[in-house]
């Protein structure tokens, strides 16, 4: 965690920032290890330009505090007490003379944000969520062994699903069976609502599962993801149930193609845009380009869904150590869709890792 402490102070540094104040659940995790739901009440980690760094959480996470191993001060309150009382006199204490303060603009809300202002009426508020993202954005070698393990879960959660699959089982049914063997693999979270859908429901890239049942000839997409050690993974696979049309081989090979297509474009240097419109390509040379209707992926991380964004038009440049998601689709009302989707690390040596490694090739039920 110092480590990190120390580089969001060099980042600090250069932006001429006195503080930052940290209220997200994940960007209290990655400074100090400490992994907890909030809920209502306020868990945020402060650090300064003075050496300060400290945790502000109720006492019922005092014991969490310890245990994830924080080495700055920590300030803890009762649900009968205002946390914000307690942090205005630690800045007090501290002589603390904070002229520009980095929030998280896109998470801290309109409620705190007024506390901090009446705490800090005459410093100046910064959004901080560039720098941050920019430190998370490159995982290092114990984030990439965390993530590794993660996609084994979700690769372990679709060996599950497509193990149960079978004319006239329910979506839900699936959904039940995967969380389940999950569960009992020491799974506490899913990344996500686990997605099972079938039939024409495929056709709706983020549908909600019920009691449809699974019917010969359908397609089911699987898209599922595990929260282990505070990284999510996340991951789609769809299979076909007994024949299927021609149509629906041609929709899977092209979603197949268009996939490794993304995969080929992942250079280091190169636009993160590039790998969308690689695989879009391929979509709309197929005829289908309209019913691709989203980017081609995510950053992944703590977060699921974290940056940067995987949009067609976006020139960040892809670096070494970014975690990210590739997940082309058809989706072709009254007929059915196809997603397939891994995770992806970007090494420097071997150029995009796969880190999901269930088989992609069309499996027939």
């Amino acid at each position: 965690m110092e480590k990190r402490i120390k580089k969001v102070r060099e980042s600090m540094k250069e932006r001429d920032v006195d503080a930052v104040f940290l209220t997200s659940k994940a960007n209290v995790f990655y400074y100090s290890n400490l992994y907890a739901e909030a809920h209502e009440r306020l868990i945020a980690c402060y650090i300064d330009q003075n050496g300060n760094q400290m945790l502000i959480v109720p006492a019922l996470e005092k014991e969490d505090v310890k245990n994830a191993g924080w080495q700055g001060d920590t300030l803890t309150y009762f649900d009968h007490e205002d946390p914000w009382d307690i942090f205005a006199k630690y800045l007090h204490d501290q002589n603390a003379n904070v002229k520009t303060m980095a929030v998280e603009k896109g998470q801290l809300n309109v409620e705190r944000f007024e506390r901090l202002v009446g705490l800090l009426p005459d410093a100046q508020f910064a959004d901080g969520q560039e720098m941050l993202n920019q430190i998370r954005v490159q995982k290092d070698e114990q984030e990439l062994k965390i993530l590794k393990e993660a996609a084994s879960f979700a690769d372990y959660g679709v060996e599950t699903a497509v193990k149960h699959i079978a004319p006239g089982k329910t979506e839900l049914e699936i959904v039940a069976e995967v969380e389940y063997a999950l569960k009992k693999k020491g799974i506490r979270h899913m990344s996500f609502s686990t997605l099972v859908l079938t039939g024409e429901k495929t056709a709706s890239p983020h549908g909600n599962p019920s009691t449809t049942k699974i019917q010969s000839g359908d397609f089911v997409l699987m898209d599922l993801g595990v929260v282990h050690k505070g990284y999510c993974s996340d991951i789609t696979r769809t299979v076909a149930v007994g024949e299927v049309s021609d149509e629906q081989k041609k929709i899977y090979e092209t979603v197949l193609e268009a996939e490794l297509a993304g995969l080929d474009a992942c250079k280091i240097g190169e636009p993160l845009g590039s790998i969308d419109q690689a695989a879009r390509n391929v979509i709309t040379e197929a005829g289908y380009g309209e019913y691709f209707t989203h980017r081609i992926g995510h950053g992944l991380g703590i977060d699921v869904h974290e940056y940067p964004s995987m949009a067609s038009n976006n020139q960040l440049p892809l670096r070494k150590g970014m975690t990210f998601t590739i997940e082309p689709g058809i989706y072709l009302p009254g007929v059915g869709g196809v997603r397939i989707e891994d995770d992806v690390y970007m090494s420097e040596e071997d150029g995009p890792v796969r880190l999901t490694e269930y088989p992609k090739e069309l499996i027939i039920l």
